[in-house]
């Protein structure tokens, strides 16, 4: 059994993208969000798609199992989605010895940007850049099963801003 240890940050600037790594496209769709799990199919630029079942809620350590399907069984998967599909590009920055992930959202969440770092260990020690702002692990409106049902453009103005200006 796999068990994810990640924590959500909002992002500071554009400082990041000078660093990046790697970039990918990334299309995914909720096929079921309940309280005790969630399930989503996702297809990525590079032509892998997987269907993946997380646990909730949304702490620090969950259970997290990812199988790899045809891209085109992922397809036929997402037209039973549950709310909208998210669309990002997720950008790999290498900092010290870890790896953040950026996610910059498009379409109904566009102006959202998440940065992501995965752990080993909950109390795994991490440098944090300067361009990370607020923490936002432990808040469900920045998860993206919950961005299927409220999206970014849906929020209210004050919220967004203080969004962008973390």
């Amino acid at each position: 059994m796999s068990f994810e240890i990640e924590r959500k940050f909002l992002v500071r600037g554009n400082d990041w993208r000078a660093l990046a790594s790697s970039q990918t496209t990334i299309r995914q769709a909720y096929l079921a969000s309940g309280t005790k799990s969630s399930t989503r199919v996702r297809i990525r630029g590079d032509g892998t798609a997987t269907l993946t079942i997380k646990s909730r809620p949304a702490d620090l350590r969950r259970m997290e199992l990812e199988y790899p399907i045809p891209v085109l069984q992922a397809e036929a998967l997402m037209q039973l989605r549950e709310g909208s599909i998210i669309d990002k590009t997720r950008y790999v920055v290498p900092h010290d010895s870890l790896a953040w992930e950026i996610d910059v959202f498009a379409g109904d969440n566009l102006g959202l940007i998440i940065a992501e770092i995965e752990l080993k260990d909950i109390d795994q020690p991490f440098d944090v850049p300067a361009w990370i702002g607020r923490e936002v692990t432990a808040q469900p409106q920045y998860y993206n099963s919950y961005l299927v049902q409220q999206p970014f453009s849906s929020w209210s103005l004050r919220a967004q801003s203080l969004t962008r200006y973390a």
